[in-house]
């Protein structure tokens, strides 16, 4: 496989397009607007459909159309749009129906400013529309894995007929790097889908809508049912150096990327750091990061956001550690020395 220089929105796009994805329907707004731009000129080169909707609310429809007839498709969008597709989302996971959402994020609130974000944390992992809802939520921190994690997106969202996201932020949408991605023939095959329209010489239906009391009632079961197996199976983080360590740095993203950088002059330093970054931001890995903050006498996390992950930090920690938060706003980036300043304050107080 042959390494290519591409800018992170750009790879989300190719990767998607090697995933067997043949619809896209978005709506412009920075900073993710490479993803539909590089599909406009992609898909119809390999047989697919790209249209600019009237709106995000139009876009994420189109993309539950798609999904029920059983074919591959996407939508990208910010904070913003994201938020208007909210209705959207939650039929898609009512109705089973398969698909991918990209948030690249920006900061907020409102309109807030097209610099980078991780402010999108609680629609993703919580749902903003009716019901309860739940998207496998991928939070990836380089380029390469904002491929690898697109292209993993659609095969989850086949294999548990439910939306699949990734969550990234401004930087990562427009760092540039050298990655691989894996062509569709190095690829598993989109699963068969009997489940939809047009199959069962087309008797199969599509509906959000259950007027039963009783019926809905199943429904949500069988859904909680699904989203338990979705816990159990692709919760995921990854950890570096926690054993032992003093303290355990949570981040995510590009947060994680400085996270590291924290870690490595803290540790030039003589102090004992460790990092914890989930891959999945829903479900997410409380058990993992239980484990890995055992040693710890505290615990940082750092975000572009008011500590939206951090509330699911303090579920896996259970008030078993003092936990606090470092975190910029409005599109600024955390500073290394700064929260390495943070570090040596908690580490002190900890004594």
């Amino acid at each position: 496989m042959k390494k290519r220089l591409i800018k992170g929105n750009q790879a989300i796009a190719e990767a998607a397009v090697q995933a067997g994805c043949r619809y896209y329907f978005g709506y412009p707004i920075t900073p993710q607007n490479e993803i539909g731009e590089y599909l406009s000129a992609a898909l119809p080169k390999v047989g697919g459909v790209f249209i600019q909707a009237e709106s995000e609310v139009g876009a994420i429809n189109m993309v539950y159309g798609a999904g029920a007839s059983g074919a591959r498709s996407m939508t990208s969008s910010s904070g913003l749009g994201i938020a208007l597709m909210q209705e959207g989302i939650s039929n898609l996971c009512a109705a089973e129906t398969p698909a991918v959402i990209v948030d690249i994020s920006r900061a907020g609130p409102a309109l807030g400013s097209i610099g980078p974000s991780q402010a999108d944390y609680i629609q993703m992992t919580r749902g903003g529309g009716t019901g309860d809802y739940h998207m496998i939520v991928y939070v990836p921190d380089s380029v390469q894995e904002m491929v690898d994690f697109t292209q993993r997106a659609f095969q989850k969202a086949d294999q548990y007929r439910n939306p699949a996201a990734i969550l990234a932020d401004g930087v990562l949408g427009q760092m540039m790097a050298s990655v691989v991605i894996p062509s569709g023939d190095e690829l598993p095959k989109p699963p068969e889908k009997k489940w939809a329209l047009g199959q069962k010489d087309g008797r199969n239906t599509f509906s959000s809508l259950r007027t039963d009391n009783d019926e809905l009632e199943a429904h949500n079961h069988y859904l909680q049912n699904k989203y338990k197996e979705i816990r159990e199976n692709e919760a995921e983080m990854k950890t570096m150096d926690v054993e032992g360590a003093d303290i355990v740095i949570v981040a995510y993203g590009i947060s994680a990327r400085i996270a590291r950088k924290v870690k490595e002059k803290g540790s030039e330093e003589g102090l004992k750091i460790g990092l914890a970054r989930p891959i999945t931001a829903w479900p997410f890995a409380y058990e993992q990061l239980k484990e890995a903050c055992k040693d710890a006498k505290a615990v940082l996390c750092i975000e572009m956001s008011d500590g939206q992950m951090m509330e699911d930090v303090k579920l896996a920690l259970g008030g078993s550690k003092p936990i606090d938060l470092y975190s910029r706003f409005g599109g600024n980036l955390p500073e290394v020395e700064e929260a390495l300043f943070k570090v040596k304050k908690m580490l002190q107080e900890a004594k």
